[in-house]
């Protein structure tokens, strides 16, 4: 048998991949593979919304840690990333956010990625969006990504929110139409109460098509490039599938899309990236690109935590009544994404955009939500959404099963850790004052909610960890960084673009899933222009 040739061949079913796959067998004379390292989606704790931290550690996680973080105590940091169909949109917390339209701009502006402004990207996200209550120029009600709010609130995430609209803060229903500073409850990526992945949205209603073959457990050890030095093509791929190796051609183009770590760890092992570094490693360099895995940008979180008393925490639900509750109805606390509310808002007065995010829990959560809190308890948690400091993703070998190294470089900017701290302080403030005081039985972390700078410092030293955001390291834009062009083709290769969060050339002040949905639907409309 000779080997198979595809039209395009789709690296990664996550939120980029999954949708340019999806798009692209929209039309039937196209035909496209979709090959995912996972398998399929199928463990009820995916499907339920409170239990996405259970998949932590476990075989649906590749796993990664960062190097020793110098400012967190020379701790290594954990970053879960799903293997499974449907990539981190199967264990994400299904937070609906875009980021501030600032921020696209930013892109255009700053780092030349012409056609990224925010009025060039918002209709990608109104085409994605099916959301079930807002309906103005904002959003989209059509759309296969299904939104809506919660079918449970728990008591304490109201209470946050009285507290926070107490302590200064807009109230808001809608943190993506015309502002996005404020505070209220968060829309999900859930339909009837059931978690409503990349997988579900596009991947599923696609699989009927003839012109799309899905591969899962499928994990891609090379791009295979051909042609003269600054002529190089991409024109397949080679992956392992159980105990065989197999390779697949292209007519048109392959589409990288492993997000932040995989994306640029498979460019380099291909020979595509700095020089020096894949030397270092016995790589034969195919395209010389010094960013790839460079500019790697993720949002660090730290939590305030109290024990609570007069109420409940959502972790006691876990039970099987409420399971059956859950999976048979679609109600109930465990339908529940257990981050329900937030703020955007800034760390001083000078600054006109936010730079600081809540995430209110009703439980305890800290350290990926390893440790189930021994009594009950509450989580506000402050993100850092404007972040300055930057990091890398390195090989550690060539070989690419070996987890490639991670520096995060949390905090290397002192204005970071300031404005984390701002952060902290306001969530002290909090929860002294206002509908949520009452709840608070005693602080946890930090020991006081009138913390000294130093208590500040110590606690985000013990508990900052990743908000599961990373992007950058194959970052979009015209500078001599940039790993891909405005178009998303690799620098340097002919047939070849990377579509999902490492083409995002600066993090978006926000969760990141919607906005890597946006980059997939962008990519196939210039895969299908190209085309």
């Amino acid at each position: 048998m000779g080997i198979e040739t595809f039209d395009y061949v789709v690296i990664g079913s996550g939120s980029g991949g999954g949708v340019v796959a999806a798009r692209l067998t929209e039309d039937p004379d196209v035909r496209v593979l979709l090959l995912e390292a996972g398998p399929m989606d199928d463990d009820d704790m995916i499907h339920l919304p409170a239990g996405f931290s259970t998949l932590f550690k476990t075989s649906w996680d590749w796993g990664y840690q960062t190097t020793p973080q110098k400012h967190l105590g020379n701790r290594r940091a954990d970053w879960p990333r799903m293997k499974a169909l449907g990539g981190c949109t199967s264990m994400n917390a299904m937070i609906y956010i875009r980021g501030n339209h600032a921020d696209y701009d930013e892109w255009r502006d700053a780092y030349g990625a012409d056609g990224w402004g925010y009025d060039d990207v918002l209709p990608y996200f109104v085409r994605s969006e099916g959301n079930q209550r807002l309906r103005n120029s904002f959003h989209g009600n059509d759309g296969p990504l299904h939104v809506e709010d919660r079918r449970h609130d728990h008591e304490l995430s109201h209470a946050f929110v009285e507290s926070a609209v107490a302590n200064g803060m807009k109230r808001t229903d809608d943190f993506n139409g015309a502002e996005q500073e404020g505070a209220g409850l968060y829309q999900v990526t859930c339909r009837k109460g059931r978690r409503w992945s990349v997988a579900d949205a596009y991947i599923r209603p696609a699989l009927s098509r003839p012109n799309l073959v899905l591969r899962t457990e499928a994990f891609v050890t090379s791009i295979d490039l051909e042609g003269a030095k600054g002529a190089k093509r991409a024109v397949g791929v080679t992956y392992r599938r159980g105990a065989f190796t197999e390779t697949v051609r292209v007519n048109a183009e392959v589409v990288l899309a492993g997000g932040a770590i995989n994306s640029p760890q498979l460019l380099m092992v291909s020979g595509i990236g700095p020089t020096a570094h894949l030397k270092d490693h016995g790589i034969d360099v195919q395209v010389d690109l010094p960013g790839v895995g460079q500019n790697l940008q993720d949002h660090p979180v730290s939590g305030v935590l109290a024990h609570t008393q007069g109420t409940t925490d959502i972790a006691a639900s876990l039970n099987l009544p409420q399971l059956l509750k859950a999976q048979k109805l679609g109600r109930g606390p465990l339908t529940s994404n257990v981050a329900e509310a937030g703020a955007f808002f800034t760390s001083r007065d000078d600054l006109d955009l936010p730079d600081l995010q809540f995430h209110f829990a009703p439980t305890g959560f800290w350290d990926n939500g390893l440790h189930e809190p021994t009594q009950p308890a509450l989580t506000l948690a402050a993100t850092l959404v404007r972040v300055q400091s930057r990091g890398h993703v390195r090989l550690r070998s060539a070989d690419p099963s070996w987890k490639p190294e991670i520096e995060a470089g949390y905090l290397d900017d002192r204005a970071d850790l300031e404005a984390l701290a701002a952060g902290i302080r306001r969530a002290c403030e909090i929860l002294k004052d206002g509908p949520l005081a009452r709840y608070v039985k005693a602080p946890w972390e930090p020991a006081s909610l009138d913390p000294t700078d130093d208590q500040v410092y110590a606690s985000i030293n013990r508990l900052c960890q990743t908000l599961y955001h990373p992007v950058a390291t194959c970052a979009m834009g015209t500078g001599d960084e940039s790993v891909v062009d405005p178009q998303l083709r690799v620098r340097g290769v002919e047939g070849l673009r990377v579509a999902d969060a490492s083409v995002m050339p600066a993090v978006p002040r926000g969760n990141t899933n919607a906005p890597t949905i946006m980059v997939g639907e962008k990519a196939a409309d210039l895969l299908k222009e190209s085309r």
